[in-house]
């Protein structure tokens, strides 16, 4: 049975900072392949990767297409949103009852 975001992010409160720290580096490092061919992305001056696991990005403002949906993380996750640069992440989205 494939676990929801949210039952994942409940498995992940045990982790130490340091855990937690190396899994969003772990994101980090894939999203380089997707955040940094990003329409929304490329061209905005941003260097942050990872939106989904960390916040929307203080630089970008405009949503112009989302690759969020085909980066592997969004699977790895079970990540149902879009737009994490500028919408923020996927808890904060949830938390925001955004479906």
């Amino acid at each position: 049975m494939a676990e929801t975001f949210e039952e994942k992010m409940e498995a992940m409160k045990g982790l130490s900072e340091d855990e937690m720290a190396k899994k969003i580096q772990e994101v980090k490092e894939t999203c380089k392949s997707f955040c940094g061919e990003c329409p929304t992305y490329t061209e905005t001056g941003e260097t942050e990767l990872g939106f989904c696991a960390t916040s929307k990005s203080k630089i970008i403002i405009e949503e112009k297409e989302c690759l969020c949906p085909s980066c592997p993380v969004t699977g790895m996750m079970s990540l149902r949103w879009e737009y994490y640069c500028t919408r923020g992440s996927g808890r904060e989205q949830a938390a925001a009852g955004k479906q």
